[in-house]
């Protein structure tokens, strides 16, 4: 390190030698230039002015930082309200999906009843018409075999009995008949 420090020391002007202060030492032409340029600055405020630029700029800085915590805590907030409320919605959903099953199942069972009632009255009925059919089928059978005794009544007294007797059960009956009528 000693063989690298000593030229650099060499080559250096001496700040307290007389060349250091003349005007053409380049090196006292740029420090007299810089501390020109610092006063200058001093003069004109510069940096009470830089100062209260950078503060402006910080507190800017410092705002729009607040500004942006304060937006994503309302955007986390109403993220949160989105989802409670998406949430809400898909209980809602469910419950009126859930509504729909059990109205329709319901729905259902009273079609099933009421076509069940309506078997029940259709069958009913097919036995109604039935029973009264038979009762009709029977009354005609009866009929027939009541005209079929008739006659064979009427065959038997008209060959058993004479006109005496023809005559006796015609007045007999005229005379049931008008007892009856009276």
């Amino acid at each position: 390190m000693n063989a690298l420090t000593a030229p650099m020391l060499a080559a250096s002007k001496n700040p307290f030698s007389a060349e250091f202060y003349s005007f053409a030492n380049t090196d006292f032409v740029v420090t007299l230039g810089f501390l020109l340029f610092l006063g200058i600055l001093a003069y004109f405020k510069v940096p009470p002015m830089l100062r209260r630029m950078l503060d402006g700029r910080a507190e800017s800085i410092r705002n729009d930082l607040d500004e942006a915590k304060s937006l994503r805590e309302e955007a986390q907030s109403l993220l949160a309200s989105y989802e409670r409320k998406q949430k809400e919605v898909e209980e809602q959903a469910a419950r009126i999906v859930e509504h729909a099953k059990e109205e329709a199942a319901t729905a259902a069972e009273v079609s099933k009843a009421e076509i069940a009632r309506s078997v029940e009255r259709r069958l009913a009925a097919a036995e109604d018409q039935i029973a009264s059919a038979q009762a009709a089928a029977v009354r005609d059978v009866r009929n027939q075999a009541v005209n079929v005794a008739i006659e064979a009544a009427r065959a038997v007294i008209a060959k058993q009995t004479t006109a005496d007797d023809a005559n006796k059960l015609i007045d007999d009956a005229i005379a049931e008949v008008g007892d009856r009528l009276h």
